[in-house]
């Protein structure tokens, strides 16, 4: 899951994206409001942890454009603000949570996680296939022909990247948008290492051998039913 961080503090920026970082999400980070709009223009965010007092566009009036356009993102909105009108003018503007800094690290996770099954609960995301091929985004679990496979997380958001996709074609580029941070970016071989990888694990549960396919000069996809 991807989660953009709206902070202005670099400091604090960096450490929530360590936190999330280390529990498998792929954050990016924006340190403004209109760098922040930018963010959700080119990409799909599952979640937006949201500081209310930022340059250009403040918390408040980027949670109002956000919803004003129809995006249903969950917002988790921080502020050093405490007062209940506060809190209401956040929850009022659209900010589905509201924490209040100083902040416990471990409280913000579990409303992050909170906050990502109540999405995810709302959109039923189902497991996915394709052949023979099963994966549970719920539980991370991978299997082929009822053979489990063991994949990293990164391994695991290609799979489920192409498998939502299908037969259309995904560039190098275009996985690394959609996986990885903006904020540090692999090369392009690094992508192919995955590919590889991804090959050997399917081929070694009994997938055939171009299970996935290159589709030379444009990237890949997965093989024809």
């Amino acid at each position: 899951m991807r989660i953009l961080v709206v902070e202005d503090d670099v400091q604090l920026a960096e450490m929530l994206m360590e936190a999330l970082t280390d529990r498998q999400y792929v954050v990016d980070i924006a340190q403004d409001g209109e760098e922040a709009w930018d963010c959700i223009k080119g990409l799909e965010y599952d979640l937006v942890v949201l500081d209310i007092t930022l340059p250009k566009l403040d918390g408040v009036s980027f949670c109002q454009r956000l919803r004003s356009r129809n995006h249903t993102i969950p917002v988790l909105m921080l502020t050093a603000r405490d007062t209940l009108a506060d809190k209401v003018t956040g929850l009022d503007a659209g900010a589905d949570d509201y924490m209040v800094k100083p902040f416990e690290m471990p409280e913000l996770m579990a409303r992050v996680r909170a906050l990502l099954r109540r999405n995810s609960a709302a959109a039923s995301f189902p497991d996915l296939g394709w052949g023979n091929l099963r994966l549970n985004p719920s539980t991370y679990e991978v299997s082929y022909d009822d053979q489990p496979i063991q994949l990293t997380p990164k391994e695991f958001a290609l799979l489920e990247l192409m498998v939502s996709s299908g037969r259309r074609v995904l560039s190098r580029t275009g996985i690394i948008e959609r996986i990885w941070s903006l904020d540090d970016p692999p090369s392009e071989e690094t992508v192919k290492s995955h590919i590889k990888s991804l090959r050997y694990k399917l081929k070694d549960a009994g997938a055939p051998d171009n299970f996935i396919e290159t589709v030379h000069g444009l990237g890949y996809r997965l093989k024809q039913l």
